[in-house]
């Protein structure tokens, strides 16, 4: 059969066109291969700021409308760009000021724009879209008795608005929030705006040091807001149920005292401000979104918590604006750098203020570490979470078990030098992101010594070494599976 040229080069520019289309991979999730949540996080660029913008009705059971304004800048060439969001509903996506064509993969909404991104070249991502209220146990937004207020750790950012959502990728945040007037708005960072207009308000907060995603709040409610001065004039903002003001002062002037001993500890506290938010939800935890640490009502109301340790609770998620929150990990598996800090802080306070003896209660860690060790791994190389259980990542372990890593680094250096490590480590850090690798290494030089051999074996083995200075101590067997 013969065809005319014109047919033949249709023909031609038809097959080549199939090829091309054949060539294109569908949409798929990406990720940076975390130990924990390979799929978490997105290669190929550096988020260097976020502006949030959520319209909220009054209504936390329906969902908020929001845009996200990405500033990046990309370090590979790009045809297509994921960024991890899971719920809610896309309505636009800019890149650049064109629009670009989107798909959801699994929890990755992948855009493609008109044309690729090179390395080194800026790019401004613009997604329009529903944010939606969730379960506590989900994470994301939390609803409490009159608003919402956020709980992201460990993986939940992207519940809630697109971001590349892995600690190792901080970047500066602005929040702008409409509100009903009658609502109080807090938000990471300090406040740099409040308009009003009718019957609404929008409340604009800005952060002045780099957050990881899962450290994001927002709260939404019938707050009161209580300020006060913390040390070197600290702004110090408190903010809780309005009901609730006078009953919960006794627990919020204690604050500035608080931060006051964590800088006698480790150095000047490494933010703008701080404060703790008390909500009336259960979430089942505490956690210490950055300058706004995020606490359950009945931590406080409840009857039966003895004082000491109440206030030790309040140091344990202060203590994560150091270790956890200037200082982020690097991965997941180094969360042992943020709770085994955060515990061994808030133990060392219950020694002082609560007269609970360190020793006492690594002693009783020590007893319990190998079957730590067997249920979660060891406190460095944890196995990763059940499927529908992310938060799993947080065991026994991953507190107690990596306190108990820093009590025998102290029982092996001496105080002296283990205080000099603590204050350099927070210091050399501040700001960014760091590893196991670099905590061994900075230990290393600070003891003079090579420490290679002593954190191999608490760090990484499967059962727990001899106590410095301790060796009656004994570990119980754990039980058979």
């Amino acid at each position: 059969m013969l065809l005319s040229s014109r047919r033949v080069r249709a023909a031609l520019l038809a097959t080549a066109a199939a090829c091309v289309l054949a060539a294109v991979p569908p949409p798929a999730p990406a990720g940076i291969g975390d130990p924990l949540f390979p799929r978490l996080g997105n290669p190929g660029y550096d988020v260097l700021s976020y502006d949030i913008g959520f319209t909220y009705q009054g209504d936390n059971s329906k969902p908020l409308e929001a845009v996200t304004t990405i500033d990046a800048r990309a370090t590979a060439r790009l045809d297509r760009i994921n960024l991890d969001f899971a719920r809610g509903t896309v309505h636009s996506v800019e890149v650049n000021g064109k629009q670009a064509e989107f798909a959801s993969a699994d929890e990755d909404l992948v855009i493609t724009p008109r044309h690729p991104v090179y390395g080194g070249q800026r790019l401004r991502i613009t997604v329009r879209h529903t944010s939606e209220p969730g379960d506590a146990e989900d994470g994301g937004w939390v609803r409490t008795t009159d608003g919402l207020v956020m709980a992201n750790q460990a993986d939940a950012a992207h519940r809630v608005f697109p971001c590349n959502d892995h600690p190792s990728d901080k970047a500066m945040f602005t929040f702008r929030v409409d509100a009903p007037k009658e609502y109080t708005v807090v938000a990471n960072g300090l406040e740099t705006g409040r308009t009003r207009a009718g019957g609404r308000a929008v409340s604009k907060y800005r952060t002045e040091h780099p957050m990881a995603t899962e450290l994001a709040q927002v709260s939404i409610g019938r707050s009161a807001v209580v300020r006060r001065r913390g040390p070197h004039g600290l702004p110090v903002r408190d903010v809780v149920p309005a009901a609730d003001r006078q009953q919960l002062e006794r627990w919020l002037k204690k604050t500035p005292a608080e931060i006051a001993w964590m800088e006698k500890q480790v150095g000047p506290y490494p933010f703008e401000t701080y404060g703790v938010l008390i909500a009336d939800a259960d979430t089942g935890f505490e956690l210490e979104t950055q300058t706004l640490s995020l606490f359950e009502r009945s931590l406080f109301l409840r009857t039966g918590f003895p004082e000491w340790y109440v206030d030790s609770v309040m140091v344990h998620e202060l203590a994560h604006h150091w270790f956890g929150d200037s200082v982020s990990p690097r991965a997941w598996s180094d969360l042992w750098l943020n709770e085994g800090h955060a515990t061994w802080y808030e133990a060392l306070y219950a020694q002082e203020h609560g007269k609970l003896p360190m020793e006492t209660r690594m002693r009783e860690a020590y007893r319990q570490s190998d079957g730590w060790r067997a249920a979660g791994g060891p406190p460095a190389a944890p196995e990763p979470p059940a499927p529908g259980q992310k938060i799993g990542i947080f065991r026994p372990v991953v507190y107690d078990g990596s306190a108990l890593v820093l009590f025998a680094l102290r029982q092996e250096i001496g105080t002296a030098r283990f205080r000099e490590l603590e204050r350099r480590w927070v210091s050399d850090h501040r700001d960014g992101t760091a590893t196991t690798a670099n905590f061994v290494g900075l230990a290393s030089k600070v003891a003079g010594r090579d420490l290679g051999g002593f954190f191999q074996g608490w760090l990484y083995g499967a059962k727990t070494p001899p106590m410095p200075r301790h060796k009656d101590w004994r570990s119980v067997a754990p039980p058979r599976a």
